[in-house]
C-alpha cells in the first residue's frame, strides 16, 4: 500500500475526477467486493491499482485460457502470470490463478476452427469476452462472493433508469466496445470498466505513478491463443490445407493459393501475383471449386458491399433495438458507417449502408451503435 500512497496525488485526483464523470466508479466503492481480471498487462494492472486506492475490497485473478504449446517460445502466459503476481504484490492484494483452458477450447477454439474450416474469418476475441471473461470468470467471481468484476477494457458504462448501457471508450483509438458487443444485460450489470474514460497515455502515466512493473510493457497483439507465432504455422497443426487456383471474376487463373483459410477478404499481402497494373486483392472464396477470387485495384466493385445479413444476434440491452437508422462497424477501428437496421426473422437482421463498405467479411462481427451506445450486433453471414 505504501507504493500507492507515494503516487502522484495531483495526477491521481485528476483521473479519479474524470472516471467519476464517466460513471465508471460507483459512489459506494468502499463497500464493493471486486475481483479484477489481471492479465499481466498495463491496463488491468492500473485497473486494480485504481480500485484498490479508491477503497474497494479488491482481489485479482489470472485466467489461464490456453495450455497447448505454452512452452514453444511464442506463448507469453508464463511471463504474464509472473507479471500479474508482481503487480498484485505491489498493490497489496491476493491473486488466484484459475484454469479455464477446457472451457476455452470447447467454447472459443472449437468455434474458431469450425469457422475457418467453413471458409469464414472469425474473431475469437469477441467470443472469449462473452464466454470466458464475462461468463466463466464472472461465475467464478460470484461464487467467491464478489459483487462485481473489473477489467482493463477501454469501454464505458452508464446506468439510466436501472438499465446498464455499454458505451464507447473515451479514447477513440483504443475503444474496445466492438469486442464487448455480445455481453448480455446480466453481464453488464456486474462489470466495471475503470479505464473507459481515460486515454492510453494517462494509463501509462498512472502505471509509472503506481510504480507498477508493467508500466512500460508492450501491449499484446494478435489472436490471444496464437500470440506472436506465425499464423499459417499455427493453423496447419489443426486444419488440413488444400492448394487451389487464384482466379479472376472472369475465371482466368492468375496464381495458386496455399489454402483458402489463410486468406481474408481485402487481403493484399501474401498473394504472390506479379505482373503490371494495380495491386491484387482477395475478393471472394469459391468453396465448391476451392478457388480464391482475386481482383486488381483497391476500389474494384467486388470489394464493396451495400448491405449485409447477420445472424447469431446478441443485444446489450433488455429489449432489442427497433428497426431504423443507426451506425455500424464491420471491423475494429473503422469509422462508424450510417445504416438502416431491418429484421428478417428472430435471428437474422440486415444492415443496409448509406454508402458501400469495403471488404465486409463473413465470419466477422457487425456491431451496431446509437451514438456512443453499443447496442450489440451479430456475425456477418453474407453480403450484397
Amino acid at each position: 500500500m505504501g507504493i500507492l500512497q507515494r503516487s502522484s496525488e495531483g495526477s491521481l485526483k485528476a483521473n479519479h475526477a474524470k472516471m467519476r464523470r464517466f460513471g465508471q466508479l460507483e459512489r459506494k466503492m468502499q463497500a464493493q467486493n471486486i475481483i479484477v481480471g489481471l492479465s499481466g498487462g498495463v491496463d488491468s494492472s492500473v485497473t486494480a491499482a485504481l480500485l484498490r486506492r479508491q477503497g474497494a475490497e479488491v482481489r485479482g485473478i489470472f485466467m489461464q485460457n490456453w495450455e497447448d504449446d505454452d512452452n514453444d517460445g511464442y506463448c507469453s502466459i508464463k511471463q504474464d502470470s509472473l507479471d500479474a503476481m508482481a503487480v498484485a504484490d505491489i498493490i497489496g492484494i491476493d491473486i488466484d490463478i484459475v484454469n479455464f483452458a477446457a472451457q476455452y477450447k470447447d467454447k472459443v477454439f472449437a468455434y474458431f476452427l469450425q469457422e475457418y474450416r467453413a471458409g469464414r474469418t472469425p474473431n475469437p476475441d469477441v467470443l472469449c469476452n462473452a464466454e470466458i471473461k464475462f461468463k466463466c470468470f464472472l461465475e467464478h467471481a460470484i461464487a467467491q462472493g464478489a459483487e462485481a468484476i473489473a477489467t482493463g477494457h477501454y469501454a464505458r458504462k452508464e446506468v439510466r433508469d436501472g438499465v446498464h448501457y455499454l458505451l464507447k471508450g473515451a479514447d477513440g483509438s483504443k475503444d474496445q466496445s466492438y469486442f464487448l458487443y455480445r455481453l448480455q444485460p446480466f453481464q453488464l450489470e456486474r462489470a466495471l470498466f475503470p479505464l473507459g474514460g481515460m486515454e492510453k497515455t494517462e494509463v501509462r502515466r498512472l502505471a509509472r505513478d503506481f510504480r507498477l512493473p508493467t508500466a512500460a510493457k508492450k501491449d499484446s497483439t494478435g489472436i490471444c491463443f496464437i500470440g506472436e507465432r506465425p499464423f499459417r504455422e499455427f493453423l496447419q497443426k489443426y486444419l488440413p490445407t488444400e492448394r487451389g487456383k487464384m482466379v479472376t471474376p472472369e475465371g482466368k487463373t492468375v496464381g495458386e493459393h496455399i489454402g483458402l483459410m489463410y486468406y481474408t477478404l481485402g487481403q493484399r499481402k501474401g498473394l504472390g501475383i506479379g505482373g503490371a497494373g494495380e495491386p491484387w486483392f482477395a475478393a471472394g472464396k469459391n468453396l465448391a471449386e476451392n478457388e480464391l477470387v482475386v481482383v486488381q485495384g483497391h476500389d474494384h466493385p467486388l470489394l464493396y458491399s451495400r448491405s449485409l445479413k447477420m445472424t447469431q444476434l446478441s443485444w446489450t440491452q433488455p429489449e432489442k433495438p427497433a428497426p431504423g437508422r443507426y451506425a455500424a462497424k464491420t471491423r475494429y477501428r473503422m469509422a462508424d458507417a450510417p445504416c438502416e437496421l431491418r429484421y428478417l426473422n428472430d435471428d437474422t437482421a440486415e444492415l443496409v449502408f448509406d454508402t458501400p463498405q469495403w471488404a465486409v467479411t463473413p465470419g466477422q462481427s457487425a456491431v451496431l451503435y446509437d451514438g456512443e451506445t453499443c447496442l450489440g450486433g451479430g456475425i456477418i453471414d453474407s453480403t450484397e
